[in-house]
């Protein structure tokens, strides 16, 4: 065991004396070796604390200080869609698990051309998260995150962790707002993200040319574009690479 706090030291005198704030006095105890006092300075324990940094480098400091900009996801491949811009927005929304690992581009219209069913194909024997990212024809980029690769299926699947996002202009998340639990549904003639309410929060056609969005319950949110029905322009799914 070990404890720690801001103590004080008694003077020659006798008087009472604090300890400065950045010295701190660990009484240290366990079965395997007998109880000392350490004596440290406050920028040590910060460097103990930070996975990536040197004991024997005051550079590494500020690694530490910059963990949100560490956290932010790294693609493994260019994108036509999403920049840095994107990303920090995206980052503080994104479950801890995706954190630190590359992103890799599964799937995108510019190179594999438009259709649900080879979207599918390249995600078969996926088993990671993946972030769906779309441009319309009025240029606003929006889509969702899934806890879950895309799939066929005759049910409704994923996670609370799946959510959708527009940058239509200003940044929006819309989180599971506990409603209902349709995260996502696919077949071959389209791909629904949220719905419920006789609409879906985003669709997709077999061509992945025509799309719609409007409010639903399972997120409680705004249309993801301008109009309600948009068409196409440019679209990547990423996934993160374990």
């Amino acid at each position: 065991m070990w404890c720690s706090g801001r103590h004080s030291l008694t003077g020659k005198t006798g008087a009472m004396k604090l300890l400065p704030e950045n010295i701190k006095v660990l009484y240290i105890a366990s079965d395997c070796v007998e109880p000392y006092v350490e004596i440290i300075t406050v920028k040590d324990p910060k460097r103990r604390l930070s996975l990536c940094s040197s004991e024997d480098s005051e550079a590494d400091e500020p690694d530490y200080q910059r963990e949100d900009d560490d956290a932010l996801p790294v693609l493994g491949d260019e994108s036509q869609l999403v920049d840095g811009y994107h990303l920090k927005r995206l980052a503080a929304h994104l479950p801890a698990r995706t954190q630190c690992h590359p992103w890799q581009l599964v799937y995108s219209t510019a190179i594999h051309g438009s259709s649900l069913k080879t979207l599918y194909r390249n995600m078969a024997g996926l088993d990671s998260p993946v972030l769906l990212v779309i441009k319309d024809m009025h240029q606003k980029v929006f889509g969702a995150f899934s806890s879950d690769p895309f799939k066929v299926s005759k049910y409704c699947y994923g996670t609370g962790e799946t959510f959708l996002f527009s940058f239509n202009p200003d940044f929006q998340a819309y989180r599971w707002s506990g409603e209902n639990s349709y995260f996502v549904s696919g077949n071959l003639e389209s791909l629904q993200i949220g719905g419920g309410g006789g609409g879906f929060g985003l669709w997709l056609d077999a061509d992945l040319y025509h799309g719609s969005s409007f409010s639903c319950p399972t997120f409680h949110n705004e249309s993801l574009s301008t109009q309600e029905d948009f068409v196409v322009q440019d679209l990547e799914v990423w996934t993160v690479q374990n």
